[in-house]
């Protein structure tokens, strides 16, 4: 076992607010030089990108997790992660089905783009990401274990689309382990703000919708493989964490 560098929050050029700089290679040539060695990419509402981006992080010998992020009816964002690709490909049917039908509009918000393997655009995505689904928190949750993944809050510390900031406390009933910081928390003043935190582990990840943020937060896990399963052994293990 040994201390592993992990960014478990990270975006591509399918979310609308992503530049096309967040190439496959592009950002998992940025992960390896910042030397995250596992990573999840997370776009808005859809995993439409997850395997092409898995084949860029073994070119680099980066280990990959498949992951989303939802936006729930209360406008919450949630980090759903998944080892397998067949359950997470479920979910993902079921999570854009619920998506509000509202179309998204590139000269606002931005392309959601679909590439290939030779990072080739292959379509765009014409339902909105960037809102919604009908789903609230409680259904993602309940969902992502449906689907035998993990969940956790996205960026507590922040106002905007976070647990905190839309219900400012945490439910006790979801089961809630972990949540997600961002690169620039400081984590001893949000413990201070909210002492219910110190039952958790923190997760600082990058958010990074850009190259020049990848690799600007993260966390390393205590792990025996490097895959999800033991990433939640770690959470459960709260030794086996440590924010960076």
């Amino acid at each position: 076992m040994r201390w592993y560098k992990t960014d478990l929050h990270v975006h591509t050029v399918l979310s609308p607010c992503s530049g096309l700089e967040m190439s496959p290679r592009s950002l998992m040539g940025k992960a390896k030089t910042e030397g995250i060695e596992i990573i999840a990419v997370t776009d808005h509402n859809s995993m439409a990108n997850c395997l092409v981006y898995e084949k860029a992080a073994q070119e680099f010998d980066i280990a990959f997790i498949y992951g989303v992020e939802v936006q729930s009816a209360e406008e919450i964002h949630i980090v759903a992660l998944f080892d397998d690709w067949k359950e997470g490909l479920e979910f993902n049917r079921e999570l854009f089905d619920s998506l509000l039908p509202i179309k998204n509009d590139p000269a606002y918000h931005g392309n959601q783009v679909v590439l290939d393997e030779k990072e080739n655009i292959v379509r765009t995505i014409k339902k909105s990401l960037i809102n919604s689904s009908i789903w609230t928190l409680e259904t993602v949750m309940h969902k992502v274990r449906e689907f035998n993944g993990f969940a956790f809050p996205a960026h507590v510390d922040v106002t905007p689309y976070s647990l905190l900031g839309q219900l400012g406390f945490i439910p006790p009933d979801l089961n809630i382990t972990a949540v997600g910081i961002t690169a620039e928390c400081d984590e001893k003043a949000l413990l201070e703000k909210y002492p219910i935190l110190h039952d958790l582990v923190l997760i600082r990840n990058s958010d990074a919708h850009s190259l020049q943020d990848v690799g600007s937060g993260y966390t390393e896990f205590y792990l025996e493989e490097t895959n999800l399963k033991s990433i939640v052994n770690a959470i459960n293990n709260k030794n086996n964490v440590r924010i960076k």
